[in-house]
């Protein structure tokens, strides 16, 4: 059965709604230029905020790739600024695979289910919320408050964060941006801790060309097949195992977790790391090893004509992420180490080098989100950590601005429930986890700015 919005306080309503209609909007970015259709949800979230006397502007770099920009103008011009940014894309879904319609955004159980829930339409929906509240309100902060729903961050930001900080930077300009991921509760023995994400990987993909020479499909004997060669390449690139290197942001996590002392020591050791991540559960597991080692994962292949024709060329597209430090020639080595002699026969097209990111943590920002959570989720503390994907923040990061990835979750969503979600199956949030995010966003607004 449905849930019905009786019951609901106000602004958890208003956010569930406007986390449906986005969902609904189907703002699917599937990596080439006519997808995405960003523009419907910019259009949305201009009907939701107009009428508050704020100053609204939408950029279109490209047909339907559009973003928002709200602004509530501060008193001083010499005060901080803060950008909420949240992105309006999602990712691709198998429909067949979800228990619900992944566009229908329906509310049942006290959730809202479908694609974007947690990635990360419920931050972009509560950052309007809350932003529209403080605008209805009549605040008039001492610094600038900044709201972003921005197009294409699920590829890489070119139509989106990455071109308009390349071509409209004084209007993005800010000296603090909250976005995503975040907000999770990692239990501790004396109360919560909310990772907060100050530092993210690196992208360096790549693609792979196989050659081979065609022939009939019916004598494939001695033949210099593609696909076959390709199976090689991948299986050199699945099986290849980095070294783990322990950097500062992973430490910091560590530190600021409640482990059990012989595990936390394991999880900054290179020799004990390994045997200390089969001890933790599958996602922890998942996220501590991509956040210590270089990370190969082929995801895409194209080759092939038909049934019986031996395929001269594969295509690979393979997802490398790179940790602090790492440049462009560290992972052409890791390249030619790990495919070896099959490196001479294959061609390496570099697709995107995005290095890793990070921001400090003495900041006037870290210490309003400490004051903020301390009264929304009393006994926690907050944990740095770096996320394994990228995010938008890192453009912001490149032009002078701290940038945090958090919200704030209920305890009803678990953390390995939160990473399986991200690019998942039955993606969903519940409606309390939508209330804690608005009022966490209009709070720490007031707290940094006024």
């Amino acid at each position: 059965m449905r849930d019905s919005p009786d019951g609901i306080d106000q602004a958890a309503g208003e956010v569930t709604d406007l986390l449906q209609h986005l969902i609904r909007n189907s703002c699917v970015n599937d990596g080439t230029e006519g997808s995405g259709h960003e523009a419907r949800s910019a259009d949305l979230l201009r009907s939701y905020l107009e009428g508050s006397g704020l100053d609204l502007e939408t950029y279109e770099p490209h047909p339907g790739r559009t973003s928002l920009i709200a602004r509530i103008e501060g008193r001083d011009p010499a005060a901080p600024s803060l950008m909420l940014m949240g992105h309006t894309d999602v990712v691709p879904v198998t429909e067949a695979r979800w228990s619900m319609d992944p566009f229908g955004g329906e509310l049942v159980g006290g959730e809202v289910w479908g694609r974007g829930a947690v990635d990360m339409l419920d931050l972009t929906s509560s950052m309007a919320v809350a932003f529209s509240r403080l605008a209805r309100s009549g605040w008039k902060p001492r610094g600038t408050l900044i709201y972003l729903a921005v197009a294409d961050e699920e590829a890489l930001g070119a139509w989106g964060a990455d071109w308009l900080c390349a071509h409209e930077r004084d209007a993005i300009a800010a000296d603090y941006v909250l976005t995503e991921p975040g907000g999770t509760r990692i239990a501790g023995s004396d109360g919560w801790r909310l990772p907060v994400v100050t530092a993210e990987k690196g992208t360096y993909w790549v693609r792979i060309r196989v050659a081979g020479t065609p022939g009939h499909g019916s004598q494939p004997w001695h033949t210099d097949n593609a696909l076959v060669t390709a199976a090689h390449v991948v299986s050199r690139l699945a099986d290849y195992q980095p070294g783990a290197q322990i950097h500062e942001a992973w430490r910091r996590f560590v530190e600021g977790g409640d482990w059990d002392p012989e595990v936390k020591a394991a999880l900054v050791d290179p020799d004990r790391l390994e045997h200390a991540l089969a001890t933790l559960p599958l996602a922890v597991g998942r996220m501590a090893h991509a956040c210590t080692h270089t990370t190969f994962s082929p995801n895409v292949v194209h080759g092939g004509k038909k049934t019986n024709v031996i395929p001269d060329e594969v295509v690979l597209d393979v997802d490398i992420r790179t940790l602090p430090g790492q440049h462009g020639a560290d992972i052409e080595a890791m390249l030619d180490e790990a495919l070896g002699d099959l490196r001479a026969r294959v061609a390496v097209e570099l697709v995107a080098d995005d290095p890793s990111t990070s921001s400090p943590l003495e900041t006037p920002l870290w210490d309003s989100l400490t004051r903020v959570t301390a009264g929304l989720v009393p006994g926690s503390a907050l944990v740095p950590t770096m996320t394994a994907g990228a995010t938008d923040a890192r453009f912001f990061r490149r032009i002078g601005a701290t940038s945090y990835g958090f919200g704030l979750l209920s305890e009803r969503i678990g953390f390995e429930q939160y990473m399986s979600m991200f690019h998942g199956d039955d993606e969903r949030v519940d409606v309390e986890s939508l209330r804690l995010c608005a009022d966490l966003f209009e709070a720490v607004a007031v707290d940094l700015l006024s």
